[in-house]
C-alpha cells in the first residue's frame, strides 16, 4: 500500500500548480454565478427532519478581514469574533450545558435559518425566485471566492459534498451555474483564487498539526493554525 502524501508534499504541489491550467479546466466546465443564493443558505437534511446549517471554513486571518470590512454591516468596534465565525460543530456533542468537544476548523456564522450571516435576498430573479446578495462580498473567504470548485489535492477542502464534475485538477460541486459560458479573464481570476485557496488550506493544516497542543478546557475547542482557542476566537491559554 502506497502511503498518502504528506501535507508538505501537497503543499509544494499546490505552489506548482498553472494557473493557466487551473483556467482551462474552469472554462472546461463552465461556470455563471446566477445569484440563487443556494451556497450561502442552509439545506434540508435528506430525511427532511431539520435543517443543516451553512458551513464554509474560514481561516483566522479570514474572520479578522471580516471583522474590519468597510462593508460589513457593523462597524468594527461592534463587530467581535461570534458575529463572523463559529466553530465548526464537526466532531462537537451536545453536552448538558451545551456543545463540548474538540474541532479544528472555524465556520462563517449562520443566521437563526441556518444561511451565512452574511447573505441577504436583495430581490427576485427572472425565474421569480430570490436574488441573494452578499454583504461583504469584496472581503469574502477565499471559499466563498472560489465556490463550486476546488482543487483535486490530499488537505484541502471540498465544500458541500462530493464533485459532480471534474477536469484535470479542478472539481466542480453542486451549483446551478455549472455548464454556463465563462470568459477567459474571468476564468483566469478565479484559477487564481483556486490556486491562492489551496495554499492557504494545506498551509493552515500544517499550522493546526504543528501547533496542536491538547488541552483539558471545559465546553468547546477550535484548534487552529494559531493555536487552541475559545468560541469568541480568544486563546485558551489567556482564560483566568
Amino acid at each position: 500500500m502506497t502511503d498518502a502524501p504528506s501535507l508538505e508534499t501537497e503543499l509544494e504541489r499546490a505552489r506548482d500548480l498553472s494557473v493557466s491550467d487551473l483556467a482551462d479546466a474552469i472554462e472546461s466546465i463552465g461556470f455563471e454565478c446566477t445569484r440563487c443564493g443556494a451556497c450561502c443558505k442552509g439545506h434540508e437534511r435528506e430525511d427532511g427532519a431539520e435543517t443543516e446549517p451553512h458551513t464554509a471554513t474560514v481561516f483566522p486571518d479570514e474572520v479578522r478581514d471580516l471583522q474590519a470590512a468597510d462593508d460589513a454591516p457593523e462597524s468594527a468596534s461592534d463587530y467581535d469574533w461570534r458575529d463572523v465565525a463559529r466553530p465548526m460543530p464537526y466532531g462537537l456533542d451536545d453536552g448538558d450545558d451545551g456543545p463540548t468537544g474538540e474541532t479544528f476548523e472555524w465556520a462563517l456564522q449562520t443566521d437563526a435559518c441556518g444561511d451565512c450571516v452574511f447573505y441577504e435576498e436583495v430581490g427576485e430573479r427572472a425565474d421569480g425566485t430570490a436574488k441573494g446578495a452578499c454583504q461583504v462580498h469584496e472581503d469574502r473567504p477565499l471559499i466563498c471566492e472560489t465556490y463550486p470548485f476546488s482543487v483535486a489535492l490530499g488537505g484541502t477542502s471540498q465544500p458541500m459534498g462530493e464533485a459532480v464534475d471534474e477536469a484535470g485538477m479542478v472539481r466542480a460541486h453542486e451549483c446551478e451555474g455549472l455548464g454556463r459560458d465563462i470568459s477567459r479573464a474571468e476564468a483566469e481570476e478565479l484559477a487564481s483564487a483556486l490556486k491562492t485557496r489551496a495554499i492557504r488550506e494545506l498551509e493552515e493544516a500544517i499550522g493546526v498539526r504543528d501547533n496542536y497542543a491538547p488541552t483539558d478546557a471545559d465546553g468547546v475547542v477550535v484548534y487552529d493554525s494559531e493555536g487552541p482557542k475559545r468560541p469568541d476566537g480568544t486563546p485558551v491559554s489567556d482564560d483566568a
